[in-house]
């Protein structure tokens, strides 16, 4: 009875082993190599599988997504014999889980390698000036190499972008100082054109503002004078309107004489030969003062009155005329003022 025991375990065992090893499930973007007897038979895709347990064996689990695989730095070589350093990055996805498995050892070692001598070869034609500014021309001359060698691998390159291009220690200062120039250059070259165009904007300012008070005084000038030219009219046309006689007009113009000697650096000044018919009109008025109006002396040694009239005077130029007619043309400051 206990050796019946045993063999049922045993039998018990030996099938929930053979369902294990029956039922193979996939997970989603993996596949899964299946070989009986050490030969490929078929490709396991994602879900529920069976084989034959014990006859038919997975010899290796795929994954087929997207990959991501760094390399370490390559020291490579220049057109002008620099040696820079140079990070790669590689995405690729596996096509054929069976080509990745049989057609080459290590894929990933081989990709590595194949890396490794094409940007020797592409970098090795190219100077560090176009090495550092040629980043997509690389990429896209790397990843048709790769392409078409791991094709036949199951292996597509999707992409491939280089982490960083360092070049050497002494380069790099070198870079620094002339990047700093250039900054520095550019810098002034700024500053120049900035002072410039300031200087540019504030003379057309100034232009402007001189042209705009110019115009204002030209404006200005040309209202005033308009408004003398309206107070003249004014004033005329009131005289006209009023009709002053002959009379008010000579009063008038006799007051004004005062004013013609005012300031003390007036030496010499100029009595209009029109005062005379003004003194005739105020003899009119006043009537019988005398025989005739003051005449003014226009001589200098005062030995006749003055020639407005007929008659004597004293020499002061002082004398009266007889008719009050004449006017002289000049008198001097120092002479006696007419009452």
């Amino acid at each position: 009875m206990p050796s019946v025991i045993i063999v049922l375990v045993i039998l018990v065992v030996l099938v929930f082993i053979a369902l294990i090893k029956t039922i193979q499930v996939i997970p989603q973007a993996s596949a899964a190599i299946v070989e009986r007897f050490g030969r490929y038979t078929r490709t396991l895709n994602a879900g529920l599988n069976i084989v034959v347990p014990f006859i038919d064996s997975i010899r290796n689990r795929i994954d087929l997504r997207e990959q991501v695989v760094p390399f370490p730095p390559q020291p490579v070589i220049t057109q002008d014999n620099l040696v820079v350093n140079i990070d790669t990055v590689i995405y690729y996805q596996v096509t054929d889980a069976r080509a990745a498995t049989y057609e080459v050892a290590s894929y990933i070692q081989a990709i590595e390698q194949l890396t490794v001598t094409t940007l020797r070869n592409i970098i090795g034609g190219m100077d560090l000036e176009r090495t550092l500014t040629s980043r997509e021309e690389i990429n896209a001359a790397l990843r048709g190499v790769l392409d078409e060698a791991t094709g036949k691998w199951g292996i597509r390159v999707n992409r491939v972008e280089l982490k960083a291009i360092e070049p050497p220690t002494s380069i790099q200062d070198s870079m620094e100082k002339q990047m700093r120039a250039d900054r520095d250059k550019r810098a002034a070259i700024l500053t120049a054109e900035g002072i410039r165009q300031s200087q540019i904007l504030t003379a057309e300012g100034e232009k402007q503002s001189a042209i705009l008070r110019a115009e204002g005084e030209a404006k200005a000038a040309a209202l005033r004078a308009e408004g003398e030219a309206q107070a003249i009219r004014t004033v005329f046309e009131s005289i006209h309107a009023g009709d002053p006689d002959q009379k008010l007009l000579s009063y008038q113009y006799l007051q004004m004489l005062p004013k013609i000697a005012e300031g003390d650096a007036n030496k010499l000044w100029i009595v209009p030969s029109e005062i005379g018919d003004a003194l005739k009109g105020l003899s009119g008025a006043f009537g019988n003062l005398g025989n005739g109006a003051p005449g003014f002396n226009t001589g200098t040694t005062g030995t006749t009155g003055g020639n407005g009239g007929p008659g004597n005077g004293p020499a002061d130029g002082s004398g009266t005329a007889a008719t009050g007619g004449g006017v002289g043309k000049q008198l001097r400051r120092d002479q006696p003022r007419i009452d």
